[in-house]
């Protein structure tokens, strides 16, 4: 049997894969809170973890891995949306769920085992917030519930921080009822117009972090192999949610190996509404990116390092699949590249297996080229379609701009070369103009279509 090794975040190294019950691989990734689209940033996870479930899968066999992801469908963002929009709070979750399913799909992604919504399991996340109340390690105050951080020694320890350093760098609320401002939300107090159920401390609802202990205790045990997410969970939700299930269920370990991906850049700087880069997986779509394309370009970084998308990267992305679609088109899946396989299994370095892929690209090896593209969610025939349209050829437009260019040159007049610049750009054709001549090349969300009124 292949040995998988992964970076465990809590130890600082990479360890073997020792599978609690080998008949029942199980893996706990935190989901989404459903108000809105994902933004790509979202997405990454997504995938980072879809490739683990792969592989797990292949290794292990598919009837004996458990993959749960949650949603979030109860949360102050949920609220305040349908606040704003005058329409209920289910209407706002059934769509944003639905919407988060289609675009996570349109990406390769295959669907967890499990996807329980947290809505669903309130009578759980209550009996786990008695059960820390009864054994002192969380305190009822002025209708909340708060878990007592001074009560669990190891606090700190997922994230290498002190708990003054964990103070001084985290948005503390401040409140009286508090016995330490570290303490954090077990319940709180609904006001009659926000979701709410009764509870031995009142009308309320869960706290952000009781949400995935209590979830993944009643799917998975009180120990599991695979804890998952962004970096950016680590502190406070994912230290949060080890102190609770630790505490609660002493007799677990919680998670066995902890696992966090980097974040997203967008042409080498931090995705920001402000900087007018930030975009959701929905939009890329909407542009003509191939979900199929997204996935490639994500999974070309080792998910421990920070990702940087671009258009070039895409546009490359876009022209490698289509010549690995051509090399695979009619022919069976083989059996998957060993070499991509022990890629996979160290710590998923799922850019070793895409070079590898290259090699049996240029070796001509289409069968083993599409069985190893099936372990990293490329090339099924499902996702194919987009590689079907043809490319276009943009040398006539290339020879009228040029052509416009030139006759500019001499009569000082740019307004034609503006209009079929403007044009081709609205177009998503990238237009690069130099002493040496006009090169167009397709840009990110290139639609052909655009191109009709220029004829």
């Amino acid at each position: 049997m292949v040995e998988i090794k992964l970076h465990n975040t809590k130890s600082r190294r990479k360890e073997i894969l020792a599978p609690i019950d080998p008949k029942n691989v199980r893996m706990y990734v935190c989901g989404p809170t459903v108000y809105d689209r994902a933004h790509i940033g979202n997405a990454r996870p997504v995938i980072v973890f879809d490739v683990l479930f792969r592989l797990l899968r292949h290794v292990y066999g598919p009837e004996h891995v458990t993959y749960v992801r949650n949603f979030t469908d109860v949360d102050d963002k949920i609220n305040a949306r349908a606040a704003e929009s005058g329409r209920s709070i289910g209407e706002i979750t059934a769509e944003t769920t639905q919407w988060y399913l289609e675009d996570m799909a349109a990406v390769g992604a295959l669907e967890p085992t499990e996807m329980p919504r947290a809505t669903a399991y309130i009578p759980q996340m209550i009996a786990m917030i008695e059960t820390l109340i009864e054994k002192g390690h969380a305190y009822a105050a002025e209708g909340h519930v708060l878990f007592s951080v001074e009560s669990y020694a190891a606090y700190g320890r997922l994230s290498g921080r002190s708990v003054d350093d964990m103070i001084a760098g985290a948005r503390v609320e401040v409140a009286p009822y508090k016995r330490n401002p570290m303490d954090f939300v077990l319940w709180k107090p609904s006001a009659p117009d926000l979701p709410g159920w009764e509870s031995p401390w009142g009308r309320g609802r869960p706290g952000w972090h009781i949400e995935c202990s209590a979830m993944s205790y009643e799917l998975l045990g009180a120990e599991f192999d695979i804890h998952g997410g962004g970096n950016d969970l680590m502190f406070p939700h994912h230290e949060n949610e080890i102190a609770q299930s630790c505490c609660a269920h002493p007799e677990g370990g919680f998670a066995r190996i902890w696992m966090h991906n980097e974040m997203l850049q967008v042409e080498g700087r931090k995705m920001s509404k402000s900087l007018g880069n930030f975009f959701t997986v929905r939009d890329l779509l909407d542009q003509g990116v191939p979900g199929e394309v997204i996935r490639f370009v994500f999974l070309s970084t080792h998910y421990g390092k920070p990702m940087d998308w671009t258009e070039k990267k895409a546009r490359e992305a876009e022209a490698t699949l289509r010549k690995w679609r051509a090399l695979t088109d009619g022919i069976a899946a083989g059996s998957p590249s060993p070499a991509a396989l022990a890629a996979l299994a160290d710590d998923l370095n799922t850019a070793g297996a895409i070079a590898e892929m290259h090699r049996l690209a240029g070796a001509g090896d289409g069968a083993a080229l599409k069985a190893t593209g099936a372990l990293l969610g490329l090339l099924s025939d499902e996702m194919g379609a987009w590689a079907s349209v043809p490319e276009a050829d943009l040398s006539a437009y290339a020879d009228r701009l040029a052509a416009a260019r030139e006759a500019a040159m001499a009569s000082k007049d740019f307004s034609e070369v503006d209009r079929l610049k403007a044009a081709l750009l609205a177009a998503g054709v990238e237009v690069r103009m130099s002493k040496a001549g006009v090169e167009l090349l397709p840009g990110v969300g290139f639609d052909v279509a655009k191109l009709e009124g220029l004829e």
